[in-house]
C-alpha cells in the first residue's frame, strides 16, 4: 500500500510540474518573451502607444499602474529589475516623471542614465506649452498626449525607438506604426469636425487640473480649471473664489472632472455656481483593461463625446 501510495504521488508531482512547464510556455512566459524586446514604459498612455507599434515583437512592463500619478512614483523592486534588464525604456518627458526626480534616479540605478543609453523621449519634437502659476513659470506642461497630433508624433518616436534596439525588424514596426497612425490622424479629424459644431463663444473647457492647454489649442478651447498642476488633490480657498467667478462671467453650462482626480473640489465649484458636471474625462491614466477608455484611442474617443455632449445645447 505505502509503495502504491507513493508512487500515485510521484507521479502526481510529475504531472504538475509538465503542466507548469507547458503552461509557461503557453502563457508567453518563458522563451516566447525571451525573444522579444523588452521594454519599459513609464506609464499607461505610453505603454499602449508602444504595444500598438511594437505588436507581439515587443514585451512591455508599464511603471505607474493605471489609475495612479505619474508626476509622483515611487518605483518598486521588480521596477528596478525590469528596467536594468530592459531592451528599450520610453518616457513621456516635459516634467511628467520628474516629481522626487525618480525617473532620473531608477535610470541611474539601472545603469541607462548615459547618453548612449536606451532611453527614448516620447514627446520629442512636440511644441512644449509652459506653467503659468507663480513660482512656476517656465516648467513644462507634460499634457501634449491629449493633442491627438501630439500622439502622432509619440507614435513615430516609438517606431523610431524599436527600430534603433531591433532594426531586424524595421519592416514591421514601420507596418504598425503607419496603421496606427492612420487611426489617430482620422480621429484627430473627427474631433475637429465635431467640435467645429459648437460655437467658439461656449468652447470654455472647466476641469480641476489645468491639463488641457494642448487639447484646447488643438481642437479651439479655452481652459480654465482650479488648479495648474495635480501636485494636490484639492483646491485652495483662493483657487475656488477664481474659478468661480470665471464659470459666472463666462456663463459656463458644464464642468468636466477627471478620472484621476478627487471630486470634492470640482463638486463644491458645481455647488457654489449651480453648473453641473457632465462627466469625467481622462487625463493621466488609461481606465481598467476592459472598460471604456482602456486605450489611447479609446479615452479619446471617451473625452471627445463626453466634451462635445457636455457642452451642446
Amino acid at each position: 500500500m505505502f509503495k502504491k501510495s507513493f508512487l500515485l504521488i510521484a507521479v502526481s508531482m510529475f504531472i504538475i510540474v509538465l503542466a507548469a512547464c507547458g503552461g509557461d510556455e503557453a502563457n508567453g512566459t518563458s522563451s516566447d518573451n525571451e525573444d522579444k524586446v523588452q521594454v519599459v514604459t513609464t506609464y499607461s498612455i505610453v505603454y499602449d502607444i508602444v504595444k500598438n507599434v511594437g505588436g507581439d515583437k515587443v514585451d512591455i512592463h508599464s511603471l505607474a499602474p493605471i489609475g495612479s500619478n505619474p508626476h509622483e512614483y515611487d518605483p518598486l523592486p521588480e521596477d528596478v529589475k525590469k528596467t536594468t534588464d530592459a531592451d528599450a525604456v520610453f518616457y513621456n518627458g516635459l516634467n511628467l516623471e520628474a516629481g522626487n526626480a525618480w525617473f532620473d534616479k531608477l535610470m541611474e540605478t539601472a545603469g541607462k542614465a548615459g547618453d548612449d543609453a536606451p532611453v527614448f523621449l516620447m514627446s520629442k519634437d512636440v511644441e512644449a506649452k509652459y506653467l503659468t502659476t507663480k513660482g512656476k513659470e517656465g516648467e513644462e506642461d507634460p499634457h501634449a498626449w491629449l493633442n491627438i497630433e501630439n500622439g502622432i508624433k509619440y507614435a513615430e518616436n516609438a517606431r523610431d525607438g524599436l527600430i534603433e534596439v531591433d532594426p531586424e525588424n524595421k519592416e514591421v514596426y514601420e507596418e504598425n506604426a503607419e496603421k496606427y497612425i492612420a487611426k489617430l490622424q482620422e480621429l484627430h479629424n473627427q474631433a475637429v469636425e465635431q467640435f467645429n459644431e459648437i460655437p467658439e463663444e461656449e468652447r470654455v473647457l472647466v476641469t480641476s487640473e489645468g491639463a488641457f492647454k494642448y487639447f484646447s489649442e488643438a481642437y479651439g478651447f479655452q481652459a480654465e480649471y482650479i488648479w495648474e498642476i495635480n501636485q494636490e488633490n484639492q483646491g485652495t480657498p483662493e483657487q475656488i473664489t477664481r474659478i468661480v467667478d470665471i464659470i459666472n462671467e463666462k456663463d459656463i453650462t458644464g464642468l468636466f472632472l477627471e478620472t484621476s482626480i478627487d471630486a470634492r473640489s470640482m463638486e463644491a465649484v458645481s455647488s457654489e455656481t449651480d453648473v453641473p458636471i457632465m462627466g469625467k474625462v481622462f487625463t493621466d491614466s488609461l481606465a481598467e483593461p476592459g472598460e471604456k477608455g482602456d486605450s489611447y484611442i479609446s479615452m479619446m474617443e471617451w473625452n471627445i463625446k463626453t466634451i462635445k455632449d457636455g457642452l451642446s445645447n
